[in-house]
């Protein structure tokens, strides 16, 4: 079995469009990714990509979130146009 880090993250919502429709929602899911989530974070908020160092950490976030479960669904007929094009985006995001 392939080692992995493991990591828990809690979302919760604080503040909708439409006030009214405010229902304090929050899940917590516990997910598993091949690399150090904090690391890619910080190399990506250091290659100041964005004017805003929060987008930063959104971006990285949600592309390792992302990536992880395409990893581990390669053969899903969801992800095979887009397997390619995932792979020239990372190389193209290492070299930046």
């Amino acid at each position: 079995m392939k080692k992995t880090n493991q990591y828990k993250l809690k979302l919760t919502q604080v503040k909708t469009v439409k006030p009214d429709d405010y229902q304090a929602k929050s899940l917590t899911v516990e997910v598993e990714n091949h690399d150090e989530i904090f690391r890619i974070i910080d190399l990506v908020k250091e290659k100041n990509l964005f004017e805003n160092e929060n987008q930063s950490i959104e971006f990285a976030l949600g592309l390792k979130l992302f990536t992880e479960v395409m990893l581990k669904n390669r053969t899903h007929e969801l992800f095979t146009e887009l397997s390619p094009e995932i792979k020239k985006f990372m190389k193209k995001l290492k070299n930046s």
